[in-house]
């Protein structure tokens, strides 16, 4: 919940004046739902896409607040989140039962493939869980709810994104190694339900990313990409990190 008309348009134009020095990859921006018609209008000439931070796992109705995906293609969007560690920690989300609330992501998943819309799901181990060594359990249920819910063949029309909820926002990024392993355990676990979603299958690292350690993350084999927070706010280190992917990209 970052932004102002006035401050948008000057991050917008900082990082399109950067965009062709990472043109070789996929980036987005994921503006507040008020501002997506700002960020669309200033994209829609670029390579750089856009989406939203939530979707309603509803088509329409008495859902005051809510935000629907068909709404969402009147701006445009390729993308939304799914999920987001702060989603589930700090609203509503928390206070439901765990098989409902997986059940609700994962109609809001279904809800975007339908649409048309690329989810991006975001899954990860919070602060106790990590401390007790739950990190794979707690990631392997969040997968297996999602594939059971709509099948395995439908991540290949998704993003997965680790969100190590320990390490956000407290200036903590796992290691890469760290990242590593977990996103080869992630990669391993969709293989059981098939090898080839599961190679094709894209797997961001979302956790403190910044410009002086998205490299030796973007590195790794299995992290095949960021989902920035509090860094995509500064113009500057969201370009670094961009520009990081890009000559990962490029070799």
């Amino acid at each position: 919940m970052n932004g102002s008309s006035a401050g948008n348009k000057l991050l917008l134009n900082e990082i399109l004046a950067a965009a062709n020095s990472f043109s070789s990859i996929d980036v987005a921006l994921f503006p507040p739902a008020v501002y997506l018609h700002q960020v669309q209008q200033a994209l829609k000439d670029s390579h750089v896409a856009w989406g939203t931070q939530n979707v309603s796992s509803y088509h329409q109705g008495a859902y005051t607040g809510e935000v629907s995906a068909t709404m969402l293609h009147d701006f445009d969007c390729k993308y939304v989140l799914i999920g987001h560690s702060e989603r589930r920690c700090l609203y509503a989300e928390l206070e439901l039962d765990q098989l409902v609330l997986d059940r609700i992501i994962a109609e809001k998943y279904n809800m975007a493939i339908s649409e048309g819309l690329t989810p991006i799901i975001c899954i990860g181990e919070s602060p106790e869980e990590h401390a007790v060594g739950k990190t794979e359990e707690v990631i392997g249920r969040h997968l297996d709810i999602i594939i059971e819910h709509q099948g395995v063949k439908s991540l290949s029309q998704a993003v997965l994104a680790y969100e190590p909820v320990w390490a956000i926002g407290t200036g903590r990024s796992a290691t890469p190694e760290w990242a590593q392993d977990v996103h080869s355990f992630m990669r391993e676990r969709v293989a059981k339900y098939d090898v080839e979603t599961a190679q094709g299958l894209r797997i961001l690292y979302g956790g403190s990313v910044k410009g002086n350690n998205a490299a030796p993350l973007f590195s790794k084999p299995d992290v095949d990409g960021g989902l920035i927070g509090g860094a995509s706010l500064e113009a500057s280190e969201f370009v670094e990190i961009c520009q990081s992917a890009q000559k990962q990209v490029l070799g």
